[in-house]
């Protein structure tokens, strides 16, 4: 009885957050709001002569160089001037809106022509319904080796296998979400995101001891851990929590088609022909030395290579080409515009998220003029670094401020770069490695990434939960994530602690402690 009335009350709480998330204005009004309150703080705070001494680290040489943030004033001639002649810049520069563009036209044009739903229908055959949603999260997590592919493929794909067993697709989507921007931070494999925060570690330990190399399996053991916790407590939230609260599915709210459909085995014999030439074209251009993927002078594939920046564009091809030839298949394409217009009807359904992204790239754009997010952050951390506190009260510290920056501060680079040359030098005084740093940074970094708006692909979320639940809102979104971020992040900050309390192995050669 007791526990059916905490699991009533934290419904009442929940119901609540949507209900208030989802009675505010339009998300773009809100941004609108939002952009406001910036233009008003940085002025008041360049009044007052807010500021900060950031120290950034040169890649080249490894000199730490001292400068002065000060918040600059949306209101003063170089901020007006801002404004006005950087609107268009604003969205180009909005990473988010290119990859959504490119990749929904192979994804897009996939779900018009029916591959999806076929791929899908293939698929639940194969997996065991129990099993579906442990398989989404860890999908999930699996795809940062991809980038921001997950965001765009697996997300809607995790709603529509859901609906097409006749589960929630709320909660599919949930799942795959949980997934893909909660455990960001981690995998069972080497990611993209791993090169970057490596070499800005490096950077920032060196201040201390130019010998101090970390390598890119420093975080490997930890990471594989945090998957496996990852899956394991997202699949139980998702299944105990989230899927129990959504209730059963009126499937009358579906604006779409994923319906069963007639003998396709012809289409996905193409499919598979389009996709294994695709697959064979990539091989060629990335595989023999000096191909033209290959990194020109390291002649390396992963890390900042022309392989991985055209990974949106593979994705795509990796749709579109197949699903062209699956439309061949089954008699759906049969001219030119059989292939356009469902690609048109695809963009034509992202107007309203287009716009929307226009607004923040505006809001993002205006916030990071000011200053005031680095000056915030280098502040807090400089009160932290008075504190004057011990090893791992210091690294909780660290993974707190984390997770309260994040929500304005999107993005694992950014804040990595503003903090560690402050956080590594003060904790490998006291004995405490950079390894375990870069642990820390990976609990803190991801899991508030599925609740704060400000995440680029968050209205995009909106746009797919909208399809299966017409009146989804942001408050929508944020009450149905809520429970992730909670559990997962005390969760995962256990699973930290013991780590360092026993000093178990972060990788191969790397500890918690020097």
């Amino acid at each position: 009885m007791k526990e059916a009335q905490k699991v009533s009350r934290m419904d009442r709480m929940l119901n609540a957050i949507e209900r208030l998330g989802n009675k505010v204005p339009h998300p773009a009004i809100i941004f609108l709001i939002l952009m406001a309150g910036v233009i008003v703080l940085s002025a008041i705070f360049q009044f007052t002569g807010a500021s900060a001494l950031l120290e950034t680290i040169d890649p080249d040489t490894h000199e730490v160089t001292e400068s002065i943030v000060k918040v600059e004033s949306l209101l003063g001639v170089n901020g007006i001037r801002f404004m006005l002649t950087s609107v268009v810049q604003n969205l180009m520069n909005f990473q988010a809106l290119g990859v959504t563009l490119v990749a929904m036209i192979g994804v897009g044009f996939a779900e018009e022509v029916g591959l999806i739903a076929s791929l899908i229908h293939k698929l639940v055959r194969v997996v065991p319904n129990r099993m579906l949603t442990a398989i989404l999260v860890f999908l999930g997590v699996l795809s940062s080796i991809a980038s921001d592919a997950g965001y765009l493929v697996l997300i809607p794909l995790g709603a529509a296998v859901f609906y097409k067993v006749g589960r929630h697709p709320i909660a599919g989507l949930a799942a795959a979400f949980a997934g893909v921007s909660a455990g960001f931070g981690v995998n069972i494999l080497i990611t993209p995101i791993d090169g970057m925060l490596t070499e800005i570690a490096n950077d920032a330990v060196q201040i201390v001891d130019p010998t101090y190399n970390i390598d890119l399996m420093a975080n490997i053991y930890f990471s594989i851990a945090s998957t496996i916790l990852v899956v394991i407590v997202c699949t139980l939230i998702n299944e105990k929590l989230i899927e129990p609260r959504l209730g059963v599915y009126d499937r009358n709210q579906f604006d779409g088609n994923l319906e069963e459909q007639m003998d396709d085995s012809q289409g996905l014999r193409y499919a598979l022909f389009g996709f294994l030439a695709v697959v064979v074209m990539i091989m060629a251009i990335t595989l023999p030395s000096g191909a033209p993927l290959r990194h020109a002078e390291t002649n390396q594939i992963i890390g900042s290579t022309p392989f991985m920046d055209s990974l949106i564009a593979l994705i795509m091809l990796l749709f579109l080409i197949p699903s062209i030839c699956y439309g061949l298949g089954v008699g759906k394409i049969k001219s030119s515009l059989d292939v356009v217009n469902p690609i048109i009807k695809v963009f034509s359904n992202l107007s309203g998220m287009i716009f929307l992204l226009l607004i923040i790239a505006q809001f993002i754009a205006y916030f990071n003029f000011t200053n005031m997010g680095t000056v915030l952050a280098i502040n807090a951390a400089s009160v932290i670094e008075s504190m004057e506190l011990g090893g791992l009260p210091l690294l909780l510290s660290f993974i707190f401020l984390i997770l309260l920056f994040d929500f304005i501060l999107v993005g694992a680079v950014p804040k990595f770069a503003i903090l560690t040359p402050i956080f590594i030098p003060l904790l490998y005084q006291l004995g405490v490695s950079p390894e375990a740093v870069l642990a820390a940074y990976r609990v803190g970094d991801s899991p508030i990434n599925i609740i704060t708006p400000l995440m680029p692909y968050f209205a995009l979320i909106v746009t797919f939960a909208a399809r299966y639940q017409k009146k989804t809102g942001v408050g929508t979104i944020v009450a149905l994530m809520l429970p992730h971020t909670i559990i997962l992040t005390i969760v995962w900050i256990v699973l930290f602690v013991i780590f360092y309390l026993f000093n178990i192995p972060l990788g191969p050669g790397a500890s918690m402690y020097l």
